[in-house]
């Protein structure tokens, strides 16, 4: 259930993001002078349309649904795993800081070829270079191998462990300050 509850916000999450992803990733490929944000929105929708805002959109969608699918699932059960083998209480700082350390590597694991995917669909700009998601995963499998699908691997989990940390803690702690069950 956790896994589906993940993979349905992040989702939805996505979808309503994407535009303002688009926009994070052209104005980090920018090699030209900087243009103020109204620019670029209004030269890019005269380009490209509202359509060009969901830029790999598939992508994103799966990515954030395999992210928070695995962050919450793994969590849960890094929590169980975590709690046998120490004696510490699924409550306990420890065990919620463990747990999120593992969870935050699966993310990485997961979530890297996502990341590795969009990034190359939304890069591609206005001269098509991939027909969909499938052909970019295949084209850059094929071109830079597969192990390219984790390039950047410990930036990646440097990032996902202490973010998935933070978040967790701060839910555990709320849970625990409003009575509700722990995770």
């Amino acid at each position: 259930m956790k896994f589906l509850a993940g993979a349905i916000t992040g989702g939805v999450g996505s979808i309503v993001g994407n535009p303002f992803d688009v926009l994070k990733t052209m104005a980090q490929a920018n090699t030209g002078s900087s243009k103020s944000l109204t620019a670029v929105v209004g030269d890019f929708y005269a380009t490209a349309g509202i359509a060009g805002f969901y830029r790999g959109i598939s992508a994103n969608i799966m990515r954030a649904c395999v992210l928070n699918a695995t962050k919450m699932g793994v969590y849960d059960i890094a929590k169980g795993v975590v709690t046998e083998n120490t004696g510490w209480s699924r409550k306990d700082l420890r065990t919620t800081f463990c747990s999120s350390m593992v969870s935050g590597f699966a993310m990485t694991c997961t979530v890297s070829p996502f990341d590795r995917i969009r990034t190359a669909l939304m890069n591609q700009g206005d001269k098509k270079m991939y027909s969909g998601f499938v052909d970019c995963a295949l084209s850059l499998a094929k071109n830079d191998g597969i192990t390219s699908f984790w390039r950047g691997f410990i930036p990646i989990w440097a990032r996902f462990a202490p973010t998935a940390t933070i978040q967790l803690v701060t839910i555990e702690f709320l849970y625990g300050f409003f009575g509700l069950k722990s995770i």
